[in-house]
């Protein structure tokens, strides 16, 4: 499961268009969260277009994964980053940005919603229910795996047919 979900393509640049297929995003989207993050830059060409660099790419899907996975507000995404950003300053160097992953676990706002519920006693399992549950945890793990690999087929095909 550490595949990323999104495979970013060797390039040097890309254009709008480019980083919303690779976002899931349409280019409004992207250029709204441009006023709202100061740390999603992209410069400009002579021609006045965006072009994106690599970590304008991981920061665009960064964004996106707290807004919409982690269920972050606009506010709430902006100081996340900024505390990533900030991150550990043990050897001099930038924190590590998430590789964009699919999470098990559920989104702040519904673990919050669900966290004030008492907890039930946890029943004791017989072997067989818990090498029955662990089974089923790596049948989850795979359908899981399925699906980033999936996911970056069907990238590597689109990006193959825009190249025609």
């Amino acid at each position: 499961m550490s595949q990323p979900a999104t495979s970013i393509p060797q390039k040097l640049f890309f254009k709008i268009g480019e980083v919303c297929e690779l976002a899931g995003v349409q280019a409004h989207v992207l250029r709204y969260w441009e006023t709202e993050f100061p740390m999603l830059a992209p410069q400009k060409n002579r021609a006045g277009q965006r072009t994106y660099r690599r970590k304008d790419v991981e920061m665009a899907l960064r964004i996106k994964e707290l807004l919409y996975d982690e269920q972050y507000t606009i506010a709430g995404a902006k100081k996340k980053l900024a505390t990533e950003l900030r991150g550990p300053i043990r050897d001099g160097g930038p924190a590590p940005v998430k590789a964009h992953v699919r999470s098990l676990q559920p989104p702040p706002s519904l673990a919050a919603r669900f966290a004030s519920a008492p907890v039930p006693s946890k029943p004791e399992l017989s072997e067989d229910q818990r090498a029955s549950l662990q089974s089923i945890a790596s049948q989850l793990r795979d359908i899981l795996d399925l699906l980033d690999q999936g996911d970056a087929e069907l990238q590597q095909l689109r990006s193959k047919a825009r190249e025609k």
